[in-house]
Formats: structure tokens, C-alpha cells, sequence
């Protein structure tokens, strides 16, 4: 048997998290199976439609790698993937449940209905409909259909066969939830379209699905769904329930508080993988096949990785909180792992992304050379949770624009300088920075740089030497080592940067004596 799932949204708005879970938990299940995934669109409710969600909804899979076998754009053999594009067959579903007594017209008015449910309720009936046109005669019934009357077809759930207990694959067996479904939920409305119910269950069979994976906020519709695949006689597949996705407080996320669109994530420079890393790891559990043991892993995993571990059955039932904590350091870790694999000459688009968004940031910076922006970004990225981070004046603008020494931030680093230390480290700097003709990386400059320390300021603290050229370098509290810094930016412009530093705190202008004529020939190189 091939195994066969589908991610099913309806286009009301852009993808979600909670989506895109359900979306990935499809897509391992069909990868780890050696199945297929289908993207099948519910656009039944026609109220709700959001122009452009379709095409959202696809960028947002295929930015987070879930490629589908058969859907929108790409066809297949069970198209057509729209469900208002379906009909014909709803209707004849419809029919078939109409000809053998399991569904039945109804003529009642919403102003009827209202009247009705109001009057069940003061009775204390558990009923939401009194099934008065359950009892029309067909005459009645021919009658009424021919004169053009406006109707909806209800189920007959009086008249359902008899079925097998209900087992899920994640919250295992079921207690009966029929006392929680309205009474004769309807099917087809009244615009002819079928309500999720019976298109869900239609689609299902007629596109073959073996695995229903989909949120538990469908659970409660479960008992309506295996009763309609009764009264049709049609084999049910598997189904498994997603547990909801809480928000760090507990709450269930909501599209009113904090960031839940997947666009959010792809605008703000979240790693794909990590994002993905994140969900999958919210909601695995312990396998059954572990004999109890725990298996849940909370390390960086690729999608390859990802697939040959998931387990459907493995999934807890429990309610999961997004920890924001757990993606930062995802993201980090996936990051580092592009960073190693760009460093090593393999395929990643990492250096070409933080290039281009460092050029974006300073268009008018002297220095976006090439290769001076490849050792840029390879000190940075390292340092950044998220790529985007890297053009954050604080981390980055330094590296392409002159330090603001002004600045409260910097002016702060000053600070927890003793006054002793400053002049003298950056005095000594200087003259060490004109004694080297080249400097060849930052572990060289590191070395320099403690050989100065024991050799001419042993009598400061390695603190005070690194804390005051961080500020006459960079004016920041961030970023990366001094060495680092220094050998980006190389010896003349560390030079220049040294004794500008001086110069202001001197207050005498132009560059002093304290630099000496080999200083000054170079600042004013």
C-alpha cells in the first residue's frame, strides 16, 4: 500500500506555525514512508477567501523545504487540488447519502433555526435542531426542490451504521464524542457548496489518502467523519491529531499576539531549517518501539535527519509550548553549520546573503571590497542569532562607517577605563601597529597584542587594554574580538582610528606628539 497524506489549508490568510507543522508532520510522515504529499486547497467557505493566501501559503512551504508531490501548480492524478473546483462530486456524494435515507433536505429558515435551538435550549435539550423536515414527505420534498426552495441537506445521524471504536495515532483510543456534535450536522449548505465535513471525507477517498494528519482542533469532528465514512461505506484511513502550539505563557497562540505568520520568520531572517528544526521538536515524544526510553532529541537536524528519525506515533499528545529560547539556539547552531560548510568550499549561500544584505545596509561605504566583506562576515556571523542581525549599526557599522565615539554606548566603554590605562594603550598600540609591516590574521594580531601586554603594560589589567581599543576601534560593546577587529580592518585604518581616539581625548585636534612622525606619516598616508 503506498502511504499518502495531504496538507489541506484553507485560503483564508497567510500561513501559520501551527500550519506549517501540520504541513511538515505530512511531509516526514510521506518521506519517512516512501509516500506522497499532496497540497489540496479548501476554499469551500467562500466568505472567508483572502486573495493571494494560495500563493502565501506555497512560497512559505517552499521556503521551509516541504516540496509537495501533487497540488496547485503542479497537478497529479487526483486533481483537480480546489475544492470549489470539486463540486460535481460533493453533489453526487450528497445523492448517494439522500437515496439510502443517511441525509435529508431541509427547508427550515435561519429565523426557524434560531427559534428552534432557543426553544431546545429552555427545555434543556442537548439537540441543536428538532428534525421537522426529516419527516417531509418526498412529495413534499419534489415539490418544494422544483419551486426553486432554498435548502440545505442535513445528515441523518439517526441512521448511521454500526463502526469499530475510534483509535488515533496520537491520542490513541477515543471515548465517544458524538453528545458533542450539533444534531443533523449539515453537509451541502444552502450555495450548493458542502461544508468542510463532507468535502474533507469525499477528497480523502477520492485522492486515496492512508493518513489523516491534521490539528486537534478537528478531534471533536472526528465521530461526524467516521460516521460519514459508514454511511457511504467507504474504508476510513488513519488519523492523527496534532496537539495545539501554545505560546510561552501558556496561552494558545493566537494571530493577535506576537509573531505566528511564517512571513514574520522569513522577514526577519530566520534560518529555514531552524524554523523547521523547532516545530518538528515541538511535539516529539517517546517512541513505543523504545520500550519507554525517551527519544527526543533537541539538538540542530537537517531535514534528512529529521525524516529518518520521525515517528507519527511518537508524537506526544500533550500540548507544546514554542519556546523563542529553543529557535535562537537553533538558529545559531544551523548557522554555524552553513558558515563551516561555506568556509570549506560547499555549497551555501550564507556569505552571499550577509554580503548582500551588509551592501544593502551601507550603500555608500568605501569598503565593501569583496574580500574585505568576506572576513566582515565571517567574524560576524558567528556572533549574530539571526543573519538579519548582522546590520545592526551596534554589530556591524564600524566595519564600513566611522565610530561614533559620542555615542552613550561608547562613551559607557570609555568609562570602565582607568585613566592611567588609555593613554598609555593606545600610545603603545600605535607604535606596536607601525613596527609590523603586514598583519597576517587575527591570531597574529591576538599574538602582538599579549606580547605588548607583558612586555610594556604589565602593570594593567588585559580587560583595561581590550576594553579602551574596543572603544577607539569600534565605539561598541559587541561584535567580534579586538584582534579580529584590528586585522579587518587593517593596520593603516586601525592606525588612523588609534589616534583619532587620542586626538579627542587630548582635545588638541590633529594628531599629537604622542603618535611620533612614523604615526603620522601613516594617518596621513
Amino acid at each position: 500500500m503506498t502511504v499518502r497524506v495531504r496538507f489541506a489549508p484553507s485560503p483564508t490568510g497567510s500561513l501559520h506555525l501551527g500550519g506549517l507543522r501540520t504541513a511538515l508532520y505530512n511531509y516526514l510522515t510521506a518521506r519517512k514512508l516512501g509516500g506522497t504529499f499532496t497540497l489540496r486547497i479548501e476554499d469551500t467557505d467562500r466568505t472567508r477567501l483572502v486573495p493571494g493566501s494560495v500563493e502565501n501559503i506555497i512560497k512559505g512551504l517552499r521556503w521551509a523545504g516541504i516540496e509537495f508531490d501533487y497540488g496547485p501548480e503542479r497537478g497529479g492524478p487526483f486533481g483537480p487540488y480546489y475544492q470549489s473546483e470539486r463540486l460535481d462530486l460533493y453533489h453526487a456524494y450528497t445523492q448517494k447519502l439522500l437515496d439510502t435515507g443517511r441525509a435529508y433536505r431541509c427547508f427550515c429558515s435561519p429565523s426557524a433555526l434560531t427559534e428552534t435551538r432557543e426553544r431546545l435550549a429552555r427545555m434543556r435539550s442537548n439537540a441543536t435542531y428538532d428534525r421537522t423536515c426529516l419527516h417531509l414527505t418526498d412529495e413534499e420534498v419534489a415539490r418544494r426542490v422544483k419551486a426553486g426552495e432554498k435548502h440545505v441537506v442535513r445528515f441523518n445521524d439517526t441512521a448511521v451504521p454500526r463502526k469499530a471504536p475510534i483509535k488515533d495515532l496520537v491520542f490513541g483510543p477515543l471515548q465517544d464524542g458524538h453528545g458533542s456534535l450539533p444534531t443533523d450536522p449539515i453537509l451541502l449548505k444552502s450555495d450548493k457548496f458542502p461544508t468542510y465535513h463532507l468535502a474533507s471525507v469525499v477528497d480523502d477517498h477520492e485522492m486515496k489518502i492512508t493518513h489523516v494528519i491534521r490539528g486537534e482542533e478537528w478531534l471533536q469532528s472526528l465521530p461526524l467523519h467516521i460516521d460519514l465514512y459508514a454511511s457511504l461505506d467507504l474504508e476510513a484511513p488513519n488519523f492523527a491529531h496534532l496537539p495545539l502550539l501554545l505560546n510561552p505563557d501558556g496561552s494558545k497562540m493566537s494571530k493577535r499576539k506576537g509573531d505566528v505568520q511564517v512571513s514574520d520568520y522569513i522577514a526577519k531572517g530566520w534560518e529555514p531549517e531552524a524554523v523547521i528544526n523547532w516545530l518538528a521538536l515541538a511535539g516529539w515524544g517517546t517512541s513505543p518501539k523504545s520500550s519507554g526510553v525517551p527519544d527526543q532529541p533537541d539538538g540542530a537536524m537537517t531535514m534528512d535527519e529529521l525524516i529518518q528519525k520521525f515517528d507519527i506515533e511518537a508524537l506526544t499528545h500533550r500540548r507544546t509550548i514554542l519556546d523563542p529560547g529553543k529557535l535562537t539556539n537553533l538558529n545559531k547552531q544551523h548557522l554555524a553549520t552553513k558558515i563551516k560548510a561555506a568556509t570549506n568550499g560547499e555549497p551555501s549561500d550564507v556569505l552571499k546573503r550577509a554580503e548582500s544584505l551588509l551592501r544593502d545596509t551601507y550603500p555608500d561605504s568605501e569598503h565593501l571590497q569583496p574580500e574585505y566583506l568576506a572576513k566582515v562576515v565571517t567574524a560576524l556571523l558567528p556572533r549574530v542569532a539571526v543573519l538579519s542581525d548582522i546590520r545592526r549599526p551596534a554589530v556591524s557599522s564600524y566595519f564600513f562607517t566611522e565610530p561614533d565615539l559620542a555615542s552613550p554606548v561608547a562613551q559607557s566603554l570609555k568609562r570602565g577605563v582607568s585613566d592611567g590605562a588609555y593613554t598609555r594603550v593606545l600610545s603603545a598600540t600605535v607604535d606596536l601597529l607601525n613596527t609590523e609591516d603586514e598583519l597576517v590574521s587575527a591570531e597574529n594580531v591576538r599574538d602582538l597584542l599579549h606580547k605588548m601586554h607583558t612586555n610594556d603594560l604589565s602593570g594593567l589589567s588585559l580587560k583595561d587594554i581590550m576594553n579602551t581599543l574596543r572603544y577607539a576601534l569600534s565605539g561598541s560593546k559587541v561584535g567580534p574580538s579586538v584582534p579580529e577587529i584590528i586585522f579587518i580592518l587593517g593596520k593603516e585604518r586601525s592606525i588612523t582610528r588609534l589616534g583619532d581616539a587620542l586626538s579627542d581625548d587630548s582635545g588638541s585636534g590633529p594628531i599629537t606628539d604622542l603618535l611620533g612622525a612614523a604615526v603620522y606619516h601613516v594617518v596621513g598616508h
